[in-house]
């Protein structure tokens, strides 16, 4: 498991992580909507460096700051 934190500085060795994976487990922030908005860059790139369609499952974290969230449940 690789976990970048979706900081650009890893983006050139994150496509060697994408290819053969069978996986991916993308995870955003519920209180901030830039991260949630993110999730489709993330995919765009897991797409474009594997070769096969791996399953992808998409997590969002904080819900427990209630106050604080932006992203609904819908």
């Amino acid at each position: 498991m690789w976990d970048t934190a979706g900081q650009e500085k890893f983006k050139t060795i994150t496509s060697a992580y994408y290819k053969g994976s069978q996986g991916i487990v993308l995870v955003f922030d519920l209180c901030d909507r830039k991260s949630f908005e993110d999730v489709q860059n993330w995919i765009a790139e897991s797409e474009k460096f594997n070769n096969i369609e791996p399953v992808k499952i998409l997590v969002g974290n904080k819900s427990d700051l209630v106050e604080e969230r932006k992203i609904s449940k819908e």
